[in-house]
C-alpha cells in the first residue's frame, strides 16, 4: 500500500520512511505543500500522514483544499498538542491526530489500524458473496461472477446501500448518470435478471 508523508524535517522523514518501508509499506515523501499538492493530483494513495507546520503552508489548508475532496484517510503529524488544534484536525475529518515528540511504533499501529478499516470496509460479504468494491469486482464462493460494467455498477449500487430501498427510479436515474441513454423499467427488470442468473 502506499502512504504520502508531507513532513518539512529531513531527519523524521527519513526515520519513518525507513520505519514504513520495514512493515511493507510503499512511502512518498514531499516535504510541503506545492510538491504535495502536485503529487495528488496525478497520483493516488492509500493513506496520508500530514505535517501541519510546512515552509509553504500548513496541513490544515492542504487538507481541506485538496486532500478533503479526494477522500484520502489522513493522519496530522506535528508539534502542536493544544486541544484546539486536535479539534480543529478532526473536525475537518482527518482519521487520527499525533503529535511529536511520537512513538513510532504507536504511529505504524494506527496506521496498520485505519488501512485494516479502510480495507474491510471495501468489501462487502452477504452470504457466499462477495463484493469488492475497490477493484469493482464479484465472487460467489471465491470463485468470480462475470459481470459487465453496467451489471457491475447497479450491483455496487445494491451492495452501498444494504438495509435501505432502492428505487427502480434511482437506478434508472443512476443508470441515466452513468451511460448517458434514457432507460425504460423494463431495462432495469432485464439488468436485475442477469445478474441473479449469474
Amino acid at each position: 500500500m502506499d502512504i504520502l508523508l508531507v513532513e518539512d524535517n529531513k531527519a523524521i522523514s527519513k526515520g519513518l520512511e525507513y520505519s514504513l518501508s520495514k512493515n511493507d509499506y510503499h512511502c512518498i515523501v514531499k516535504h510541503d505543500v506545492i510538491n504535495a499538492t502536485s503529487f495528488l493530483r496525478n497520483n493516488k494513495v492509500d493513506l496520508i500522514i500530514l505535517d501541519i507546520s510546512l515552509p509553504d503552508g500548513n496541513g490544515f489548508d492542504l487538507y481541506q483544499s485538496v486532500i478533503s475532496e479526494l477522500e484520502i484517510p489522513t493522519i496530522f503529524l506535528t508539534a502542536k498538542d493544544s486541544e484546539d488544534d486536535v479539534v480543529l484536525g478532526l473536525e475537518l475529518g482527518a482519521e487520527d491526530y499525533i503529535t511529536k515528540p511520537f512513538s513510532t511504533k504507536e504511529l505504524i499501529a494506527r496506521v496498520n489500524k485505519i488501512l485494516l478499516r479502510k480495507k474491510k470496509n471495501f468489501i462487502v460479504q452477504v452470504c457466499d458473496i462477495s463484493f469488492d468494491l475497490d477493484k469493482m469486482e464479484v465472487y460467489k464462493s471465491g470463485k468470480p461472477i462475470p459481470l459487465t460494467s453496467l451489471e457491475l455498477k447497479i450491483l455496487a449500487l445494491l451492495f452501498s446501500n444494504l438495509n435501505k430501498v432502492v428505487t427502480r427510479n434511482y437506478i434508472l436515474e443512476k443508470i441515466w448518470e452513468w451511460t448517458g441513454n434514457d432507460v425504460n423499467d423494463n431495462t432495469v427488470t432485464v439488468y436485475m435478471k442477469r445478474i441473479r442468473q449469474n
